[in-house]
């Protein structure tokens, strides 16, 4: 123990420091020599304020809480009880309470003091939940060492007779805190102590187990709550803040700290860390709730026995004792699913998945004492799997919301893993992209999540389910998780005992998972290689219908942002055009004009006319069917605050010319108009009509837009603003240049480098056009300056796809030469270098 002579604050901030830089200690064994470095300090403090106040005996210094338990982090905050036993007046005691708070101020530490006596601690733990489970870990600094062991033997007998009663209230207090903070096993950055799986989670456990009601699983648990100390510890010497969120910015620092690769080992082993820790809250809080509903139940019977009722039935509670079988070897009780008294998981290979789909069905937890006994004593499948081994995963599989607590149960004790060996390399890894919401192996579980609630479109729902947990499980591997995941599902999906049909349809669907969505935001579906391209790559109508659901589950299970009615009714749209080819029907022919309706007629007529733009707003719901028209104009008055529609369709005609598709996106961005799809093409006007003096002819512009945020421009402002930017009068890179310096200077998220703009060409996506795919951060004027610089280059822009999720945008532009024809591959290359080195650039130059 290091000793300081000192009991100033000088010499106590000396050796502080000295320990804190020591490269030798870390972990439990300098968390523990900072408390007791601390204890030194205080202990003399005290001693010189008892001195000084004239207070003889009958007053201790308590650490509570986290330093209660010698836990102290670089920058944690002193949690101190000045206990007295009310003999000393009181401005002797306000003498010794200033003699230790205001050194421990004056060195900038966080301090938690409270001065009581023990019925006044015992009075405020009885109100104050927080306080009473800080007691429990109560800890004798210094002073009269009577007094704290009589307040600790005190305050843990007050905490068991008033369990029943407390622990539905700090089980509240927890469920409240997960719901404000988040799971920390799924949190890029997650908060250390708040967030559920943390360490706020692991100190209720201590203070359930103390209660003497129920206690937590051991195994493994100290060790994470070790790691999330760890990581903590890290935090504060990296930021020398008294922080608990592990900020991206600050991941890869923290995990150096620690001796790890980097952010994303740091990541993965909080979330081991938190996933216990879960566990271990979910298994205790349920056998809390057991034994009280059981205690519930006894009293009546208790009292009907006393009261010479006996045999009456004095309790409405089911009997402690009963069972319900589920299936073969499988029963009910008392709210969980345990095996049955006959279950040999020695001679049975398929019960661990057959009492899983059981509780999954039956909407159950397993019971803790059930899945370690399948763990310790289940013998391994065989290989192929018995077809009742593959029957029970699948209906695990499609059990729904149930499924995911079985499956972390399974997983806890390393069963998963057992039956899936591929299953290790993406449990607990983290996901950066931050449209998804969960870890690599959460969101496969949450894809046959979503994929059971759609098994009634297909025709082959166990291949559905099937391939919704196997779609990423390639992500554990370097290179293109799809083409890595489609060697992993032939040999899973032979594993566990499909046919080779089947084994190349789930191969098939893993490989090319990202198929339709990718091709129905980002490829132009009337060009007809798009089309027949699809439908080579699927191969049948079964294929495809699989493909399609699985896309959607896919998507929902990543988060609200990868999904919408409006990327379901082009996913819709893709699927019909590919399901008329699989068919035997002809892919439309991209090459003869498109129907143009009346209304598109109408601008590009008015258009040719005034010689200007013409503009008309369409609001859209995203509840309207695929090919449904749009709704009513939307034109809001200046003023009005009616709920605005989710999506707009803006159409405008305007006679061509040059720089036409950055110049409308442009005014767009001025607007804060986020731009979901977009479409470039040529109208043809009635024949009735002199054309001689439009000799470029009509514009007709498609886009799909919302607002950032605010009310929706009127389609007259719009209107006015583009006139003015085609005529030159509004200098739209200059207005777009001052507000991405306004972003540049106020970031949104501090210490976030984005990586550069890729532009590259997509060969054979068409066969009249040269696809060139823009994959940017997303940000205001994106689509200007990627417009002003395929203009630069002399091409031809025939449409525009735009795709944004999250942060990341990948735009898609068919373009053409001056003749109008697709570009050689080698000038195609040029081209795109040419667009990445401009918005490599600066925005707006």
């Amino acid at each position: 123990m290091t000793d300081t002579t000192d009991s100033g604050p000088g010499g106590y901030a000396a050796a502080r420091l000295r320990l804190l830089q020591e490269g030798s200690r870390s972990g439990p064994p300098r968390r523990s020599a900072l408390a007791d470095l601390t204890d030194q300090w205080l202990a003399a403090l005290l001693t010189g304020g008892v001195e000084s106040a004239g207070i003889g005996r009958g007053a201790a210094l308590v650490a509570v809480g986290g330093y209660g338990r010698g836990e102290l982090s670089p920058r944690s905050d002193l949690d101190v009880l000045l206990l007295h036993d009310g003999t000393a007046d009181r401005s002797a005691l306000a003498a010794l309470a200033d003699h230790i708070w205001y050194p421990v101020w004056d060195m900038g530490l966080a301090l938690d003091h409270s001065v009581r006596t023990p019925d006044e601690a015992r009075g405020t733990a009885a109100e104050d939940l927080k306080v009473q489970l800080g007691l429990l870990d109560a800890r004798h600094i210094a002073g009269d060492a009577a007094l704290t062991a009589d307040l600790r033997t005190t305050v843990l007998a007050d905490w068991r007779a008033q369990a029943p009663r407390r622990l539905p209230e700090l089980h509240a207090l927890c469920q409240e805190r997960g719901e404000r903070h988040g799971e920390l096993q799924f949190l890029l950055e997650p908060d250390l102590k708040e967030a559920r799986g943390g360490l706020r989670d692991a100190t209720a456990l201590r203070a359930i187990a103390a209660s003497w009601l129920a206690d937590a699983p051991r195994e493994g648990l100290d060790e994470a709550r070790g790691r999330l100390l760890d990581a903590r510890d890290a935090l504060h010497l990296s930021t020398g803040r008294a922080t608990e969120r592990l900020a991206l910015q600050e991941q890869d620092q923290v995990a150096g700290v620690l001796g790890l690769l980097d952010a994303d080992a740091l990541l993965r082993q909080i979330y081991e860390s938190a996933r216990i820790i879960s566990y271990a809250s979910d298994v205790t809080w349920r056998e809390v709730e057991r034994v009280l509903r059981a205690r519930s139940a006894t009293r009546p019977r208790l009292r009907a026995l006393l009261g010479g009722r006996a045999g009456r039935g004095g309790g409405s509670g089911p009997d402690a004792g009963e069972r319900s079988p589920l299936a073969e070897g499988v029963v009910e009780q008392d709210g969980e699913v345990v095996l049955a008294r006959t279950a040999r998981p020695d001679r049975d290979p398929v019960l661990p998945l057959r009492a899983a789909a059981a509780a999954a069905q039956a909407g159950l937890p397993l019971s803790l004492h059930a899945v370690r006994r399948l763990s310790a004593a289940a013998r391994p499948l065989p290989v192929p799997w018995p077809p009742e081994a593959r029957e029970q995963l699948i209906t695990l599989l499609g059990a729904g919301e149930s499924t995911v607590g079985v499956w972390e149960a399974l997983e806890a004790e390393g069963l998963i893993t057992r039956l899936l060996p591929d299953w290790e390399r993406v449990r607990c890894r983290p996901q950066r992209n931050p449209v998804h919401r969960w870890t690599v192996d959460r969101h496969l579980v949450e894809t046959a999540v979503r994929a059971s609630a759609l098994s009634r479109r297909v025709g082959r729902p166990d291949l559905l389910l099937v391939a919704a947990l196997l779609h990423d499980i390639g992500k554990g591997w370097p290179g293109d998780h799809s083409v890595a995941g489609e060697t992993i599902a032939r040999d899973v999906a032979a594993r566990i005992g499909f046919d080779r049909a089947d084994v190349a349809v789930l191969a098939t669907l893993v490989r090319h998972h990202l198929l339709l969505v990718e091709t129905a935001t980002r490829r132009d579906l009337d060009d007809p290689a798009t089309v027949r391209s699809v439908a080579e790559t699927v191969g049948g109508a079964t294929t495809l219908e699989l493909l399609h659901a699985l896309t959607e589950a896919d998507a929902l299970a990543t988060g609200p942002a990868a999904w919408s009615a409006w990327r379901g009714s082009l996913v819709a749209d893709l699927v019909k055009r590919v399901s008329a080819v699989l068919a035997g029907e002809p892919a439309d022919d991209w090459s003869t004009p498109q129907r143009t309706t009346a209304e598109q007629e109408r601008l590009a007529v008015e258009a040719w006319r005034t010689g200007g733009p013409v503009l008309a707003l369409h609001a859209r719901s995203e509840a309207l069917a695929p090919g449904d028209a749009g709704g009513p104009e939307w034109a809001p008055e200046e003023g009005t605050t009616g709920p605005e529609p989710i999506g707009v369709e803006l159409l405008i005609a305007v006679p061509d010319q040059p720089g036409v598709l950055p110049t409308a996106a442009g005014v767009l961005a001025l607007h804060r108009l986020t731009v979901r799809a977009a479409d470039l093409r040529a109208v043809e006007l009635p024949k009735e009509l002199d054309t001689a003096g439009a000799a470029d002819g009509v514009l007709l512009l498609s886009w799909r837009v919302a607002a950032e945020y605010g009310s929706l421009p009127q389609a007259a402002r719009l209107r006015n603003d583009l006139l003015r930017a085609l005529d030159g009068s509004l200098d739209i890179v200059a207005r777009l240049a001052e507000r991405e310096a306004a972003y540049r200077k106020y970031p949104r998220r501090h210490g976030v480098h984005a990586p550069p703009p890729r532009v590259t060409v997509a060969p054979g996506s068409s066969q009249l056009a040269t696809v060139i795919e823009v994959r940017a951060q997303d940000a205001p004027g994106l689509l200007h300056r990627i417009g002003r610089a395929l203009e630069a280059t002399g091409v031809a822009v025939r449409s525009a796809h735009v795709s944004t999720l999250g942060a990341n945008a990948v735009d898609a532009f068919y373009v053409t030469d001056a003749s109008g024809a697709p570009l050689k591959p080698l000038h195609a290359t040029e081209i795109a270098q040419q667009v990445e080195q401009t918005l490599t650039g600066t925005p707006g130059q």
